[in-house]
């Protein structure tokens, strides 16, 4: 009778571990939980060092969030602790986003990825080139070949990116309407001539979003919001602040030259003043002008990383995502932001990861911003890596680095 009680025990606390394991989300991604956890508590102690203020991390594997956590403070002098649900500016991983409007005018038949610029806004005609300078050291001027969507899409337009200076009043004080500062980008000369050098540029993609208003015929940000951030579920991500979302919004920070205590970042600032909210703001910065969180920005990587689906319902049809995710740079030397990468259709693309040593699969695609933050997706190992900041002052990159690497040593199959 004792034995049989025994064996009756053993039965049912295997039966619990299995249903455990089975409802686990590391279990069910493939990945170790004791290994996942050591994300939070290394990224803590970046805050605690005082080399960040507040850290948002989500890890994702076989369409399952496995791990997301929070360190830190959203807003220091508040004392507000940073959340799970903290909403960023994520910068250039904008960027990405209004490529994918770009392609779902493009699935309709309403554009072409190799039309030319013109054909939508006629003050791209006629480009003018730099060409060296002048005796007199004037700058010296040629003709160039019109350019086209691609060469947006894959930052080898040579497309004007001025000083800050020269553009404080779009992309700081963000005054200035976007059909505005698209005619002013068009008065400059082109950098190089189209699809001969890879030369990153933010107001490239301003052309896109652009072309996006023109095509549709409705604002810009109103066009991705309908099209795709509402569709998908992305409740927290938008261009300008509503009121009711503001108190989420976390503040940016810099750790100052010499030492000492982080410091809020407010002038001369992307976006402008973070405790502003876009105030007054005009200029929906389709290159760097989205904030989201780490849940919403799931729903967009797995819907990419699907395929185009996502809960049942297709969004984009898969060979537009392949066509998205092909690398058309390889022929151009000195390319992207990490070594190893080339250039997709918006889209930085890992083609050889031997250069970066952040574990990444060849074929991993995503996109970095200005502030530290980042997203990728790996095809291969089917995972998802965000990581999440507000860094002004480049601080991010050593946190972001370690996060990448211990998300990935976390797979168990």
């Amino acid at each position: 009778m004792m034995l049989l009680r025994r064996k009756l025990i053993h039965l049912f606390l295997a039966a619990s571990f299995c249903s455990f394991a089975a409802d686990n989300p590391a279990s069910k991604a493939g990945l170790d939980a004791e290994r996942l956890a050591r994300i939070p508590k290394r990224m803590n102690e970046f805050v605690q060092n005082r080399y960040l203020a507040g850290i948002v991390t989500l890890v994702a594997r076989h369409g399952v969030v496995a791990e997301l956590d929070a360190v830190g403070w959203q807003d220091v002098e508040r004392k507000k602790p940073m959340a799970t649900d903290s909403i960023f500016q994520v910068m250039s991983m904008t960027k990405p986003v209004t490529g994918i409007g770009i392609m779902l005018l493009y699935e309709e038949g309403k554009l072409g990825i190799g039309d030319r610029v013109d054909k939508f806004l006629p003050e791209f005609a006629n480009p003018i080139v730099l060409d060296g300078q002048n005796p007199d050291g004037t700058p010296k001027l040629k003709k160039g070949r019109p350019i086209t969507i691609r060469d947006l899409m894959t930052h080898t337009a040579g497309v004007w990116d001025g000083s800050a200076d020269e553009l404080m009043d779009i992309t700081d004080q963000m005054r200035m309407p976007l059909e505005d500062a698209v005619k002013l980008y068009a008065q400059k000369p082109l950098y190089s001539d189209r699809d001969t050098k890879w030369k990153y540029s933010s107001p490239g993609i301003s052309i896109l979003g652009r072309i996006i208003e023109v095509v549709s015929g409705v604002p810009y940000e109103r066009f991705i919001a309908e099209r795709l951030l509402q569709p998908l579920g992305m409740k927290d991500s938008f261009y300008f602040p509503p009121e009711n979302k503001q108190d989420r919004i976390a503040m940016v920070y810099h750790k100052p030259r010499g030492g000492g205590q982080l410091q809020r970042s407010t002038e001369h600032l992307l976006g402008g003043d973070p405790a502003a909210f876009r105030k007054g703001a005009r200029y929906p910065a389709p290159g760097f002008g989205l904030y989201s969180t780490a849940s919403d920005l799931v729903r967009l990587y797995q819907m990419l990383l699907n395929g185009g689906t996502l809960d049942g319902k297709r969004y984009l049809a898969r060979p537009t995502v392949g066509l998205m995710t092909q690398v058309y740079t390889a022929h151009l030397p000195n390319l992207a932001i990490l070594r190893g990468t080339g250039w997709r259709l918006t889209f930085e693309v890992i083609s050889n990861p031997n250069g970066n040593f952040l574990m990444y699969s060849p074929g991993t695609f995503g996109h970095g911003g200005a502030f530290g933050t980042a997203g990728w997706i790996d095809p291969k190992k089917d995972m998802i890596r965000i990581f999440l900041v507000q860094d002004s002052e480049g601080e991010a990159g050593t946190a972001n680095s370690a996060f990448m690497v211990m998300a990935a040593a976390s797979i168990a199959e």
